[in-house]
């Protein structure tokens, strides 16, 4: 059964005092389902890093706890999304896990969870009831990287409904990063396999730093053998004119 909203759970249990974050565990032991897990959210926060790269004013988490009631904290009821982003707060702050009392009751506007044979039938349901009903979290997208499905909802004032992907590529825009989400084939930390990427609304991928910087490189060096190859032949065009003097 999903949680009511916090609120309600101060009426529900008035004695319970709301830990300091300092508190509250930041992790619970148990590893990421794969490697590529591991990686897929270390690519969504360089992505997200470079594409907002000129705004502290917003703060993006992976695989790290959101604390929301005092139930939860009572039962021990740990929750994290893969990857989320919490938009009109201090970016600059370092977190160890994202503790709503302690953020002026501010829930994630977007979440992406990484599915696994163990977790997707909960993501589907449990949790996404739970970013519906008490995060209210306005876009919530899901990714197999078995079957390779994408899927999102968008929050409007009865419910999550349905995002339909772009008939030409299957990305979902998300109109919290003003971006499409989408699959990509290609290479990351070295491993070979399809990630999910943002890509801006004319369709180009989003680079990470690393990306960016190794395009500028190639843009720098590419320029670099144009100018010397022009100045290669303007010097052989001279030596032929003087070669022609009297």
């Amino acid at each position: 059964m999903v949680e009511t909203e916090l609120h309600e759970q101060e009426m529900l249990y008035p004695t319970v005092e709301f830990p300091p974050a300092e508190d509250l565990p930041a992790e619970d032991g148990i590893p990421l389902e794969s490697p590529w897990h591991r990686d897929q959210i270390s690519l969504s926060l360089d992505s997200i890093a470079y594409l907002w790269r000129d705004r502290t004013d917003y703060y993006a988490g992976g695989n790290m706890f959101i604390y929301y009631s005092r139930q939860q904290v009572r039962n021990r009821d740990y929750k994290g999304p893969d990857f989320f982003i919490v938009q009109g707060v201090d970016g600059t702050q370092e977190r160890k896990s994202w503790v709503v009392w302690e953020e002026e009751g501010r829930y994630p506007d977007l979440i992406i969870e990484l599915l696994s044979p163990s977790t997707a039938r909960q993501d589907k349901t449990t949790k996404k009831r739970l970013y519906e009903r008490v995060f209210r979290t306005a876009e919530y997208y899901g990714y197999d990287p078995d079957t390779q499905e994408l899927f999102g909802w968008h929050l409007h004032p009865t419910g999550y409904e349905d995002l339909e992907p772009d008939p030409e590529t299957g990305r979902l825009w998300s109109g919290v990063l003003n971006a499409w989400i989408g699959r990509w084939q290609g290479k990351f930390v070295n491993r070979k396999a399809t990630w999910l990427r943002f890509f801006d609304d004319q369709g180009e991928l989003i680079p990470i730093f690393a990306e960016a910087e190794a395009a500028r490189a190639e843009a720098e060096a590419a320029a670099r053998q144009t100018a010397e190859a022009e100045i290669a032949r303007l010097q052989a065009e001279l030596a032929r004119l003087r070669e022609q003097l009297p």
